[in-house]
């Protein structure tokens, strides 16, 4: 029997923990169809990589798990001093679509708006 197959590694567990209608609309990225947020992290990820997040939101005593992917790197020392971290997307599920909905009530009209965020 033969053990020289690789192990697949498990995703890392991150905690976000977001206080602040403001931090929401920074970490938050309604670009993706299935939702996403921005998590600062000197970590080093890849594109693809599996990441588990629990994430708490604004007057919400409710922890989100998803179990999402990285679908950008910020790198340290970014242009226009950006944060380092990654660009996590929302996986295509029910749970999903329900968290989208609830940050998109949370923001309301936030989102229209031009203010920079920690995203694209």
């Amino acid at each position: 029997m033969s053990t020289s197959a690789a192990a697949t590694p498990r995703p890392s567990v991150i905690q976000l923990s977001i206080k602040e209608k403001a931090a929401l609309y920074a970490a938050y990225i309604p670009m993706f169809t299935e939702g996403g947020v921005f998590i600062p992290t000197p970590r080093d990820y890849m594109l693809g990589d599996d990441v588990y997040v629990l994430l708490s939101l604004p007057d919400d005593t409710q922890r989100y798990p998803v179990a999402g992917k990285v679908a950008w790197v910020t790198p340290p020392k970014a242009a226009g001093g950006r944060t380092q971290g990654v660009g996590i997307v929302f996986p295509k599920d029910e749970k999903s679509r329900v968290l989208k909905t609830k940050i998109e009530e949370i923001l309301g009209a936030h989102l229209a708006s031009d203010r920079p965020t920690q995203t694209i």
